[in-house]
């Protein structure tokens, strides 16, 4: 310590965290406390779109709160929440129920497909509607810069459902890593078992046409999209693997397992993405497996950083580095492991079990005290926002520059060789082509607001 009484550990952090957390919290926005926001004793009416799969556990984690509505193409996915919901209106097409509820909904849930996403969001924020948006919040990068705009616009509460920001293992290893623990972070690798044995991906698969189930109404589920006939292969939950429809593995785990990266590291718009590795590449759906490199410049006093993405994993990926049987166990094969120039530090998919590499560091170190404020809860840090508490954890303000530069991984995956990317006018510089796939069409009948 010096005579001023700084440490240097303190002055790490201090040059490190310039920035990184803004004063009102994560992704500080203008003040929440505007013309209509309740106490925070007095609970929100809150619309859900979506109701079966994951839109179900998203109802019940605001089941505290009021449900007044719901919106759901399918019948048969809904069906238990519908149940459990008698007395609530409900709707296959979320405009209808928008419209009819306008005056009475404080908040909405989005959690439909990816592709729908964006739309759903932005019908509900420009009604002023708080949002809380299933992960990865955009199938396509335009998409994610229109929501983050649109947040701030219309003055509305948002979160994306991406629940490891609000882990306190994810804050820990910020810490870890801003305390210089580890030293500068030159490499990541962050890595996943889907699709695996979650979806089938790859080859193998092909949309057979199929009559449409009497209790799904396929118009409505396509929403934007193109039409199409009918396949059991889309629906009710394999349509992850389509890119009109999802973002594979990318887009149903990378916002999970690339947040802590995306917040320790404070990785903003990387300089170039490129698929290093394709198997199983197919007419229909991305390819089976795939490994994925993005390029970030020097941020701040952080150095520039190679980030990797490796998908469809059997086992936990190998590293030189690494001492056999120092990561995660295979019975969940989802984690990031940082590289750093003094030591490592892993961890699991939503930042659990955050801990140093090799294991044998844990023995007798500190965390280091906290300089993040810790969560309520994912739900419960958005439904805060909502009543006029700070900015969620991962607002959009926070989420749609972190999905802007996953997404670019997606695109990746349909190019060979290094795509190079402009930050500061939005597109690839050197292949025109992949930019026709930052932005999605609309089918006739569908507007964005």
């Amino acid at each position: 310590m010096d005579k001023t009484g700084v440490s240097r550990r303190h002055f790490f952090f201090g040059s490190v965290l310039a920035g990184a957390v803004p004063a009102a919290g994560f992704g500080s926005t203008p003040s929440l406390k505007m013309m209509g926001y309740k106490s925070p004793n007095e609970k929100l009416n809150i619309a859900a779109i979506g109701a079966g799969g994951k839109g179900a556990s998203d109802i019940r984690a605001c089941r505290p709160e009021n449900i007044i509505a719901m919106a759901d193409p399918d019948d048969k996915r809904a069906e238990r929440t519908f149940k459990e919901y008698p007395d609530t209106p409900k709707y296959k097409d979320f405009r209808k129920m928008l419209d009819k509820h306008e005056k009475e909904i404080d908040a909405v849930l989005v959690s439909c497909p990816d592709f729908m996403h964006a739309t759903a969001s932005m019908w509900a924020m420009s009604r002023g509607k708080h949002v809380y948006c299933q992960k990865p919040l955009t199938r396509t990068v335009w998409e994610a810069q229109q929501l983050t705009l649109a947040a701030q616009k219309y003055g509305v509460a948002t979160q994306m459902g991406n629940q490891g920001y609000s882990n306190e293992g994810a804050r820990q290893c910020c810490e870890i890593i801003w305390s210089g623990e580890i030293g500068n972070v030159t490499e990541v690798h962050a890595w996943t078992d889907r699709p695996g044995h979650y979806w089938p991906q790859g080859p193998e698969v092909s949309p057979a046409e199929a009559p449409v189930p009497e209790t799904l109404d396929w118009d409505t589920w396509l929403g934007i999209a193109d039409l199409r006939p009918y396949s059991p292969a889309y629906v009710p939950h394999n349509w992850r693997a389509f890119p009109d429809f999802g973002c594979g593995a990318i887009g149903d785990m990378a916002c999970h397992i690339m947040g802590t990266p995306n917040m320790a590291l404070k990785l903003g718009a990387p300089t170039s993405v490129e698929c290093l590795k394709k198997e199983g590449v197919s007419k229909y759906t991305f390819p089976h497996r795939t490994v994925i490199r993005f390029d970030f410049p020097a941020r701040g006093a952080m150095p520039p950083v190679k980030v990797f993405w490796h998908d469809s994993l059997t086992a936990q990926p190998e590293f030189d580095q690494v001492p056999k049987g120092e990561l995660l166990g295979d019975s969940d094969i989802n984690g990031s492991l940082f590289i750093g120039d003094k030591g490592m530090v892993t961890t699991g998919c939503y930042g659990e079990r955050t801990r140093l590499v090799p294991a044998a560091k844990m023995q007798d170190y500190k965390m280091p005290e906290p300089v993040l404020t810790r969560s309520p809860g994912h739900y419960r840090d958005w439904i805060r926002a909502c009543k006029g508490g700070e900015p969620s954890c991962s607002n959009f303000n926070v989420a749609g520059p972190f999905v802007q530069w996953m997404l670019l991984g997606v695109i990746a995956m349909k190019f060979e060789g290094k795509l190079e990317w402009d930050a500061q006018k939005g597109i690839f510089s050197n292949n025109p082509d992949a930019n026709r796939y930052l932005k999605p069409t609309f089918r006739k009948g569908w507007k964005f607001v």
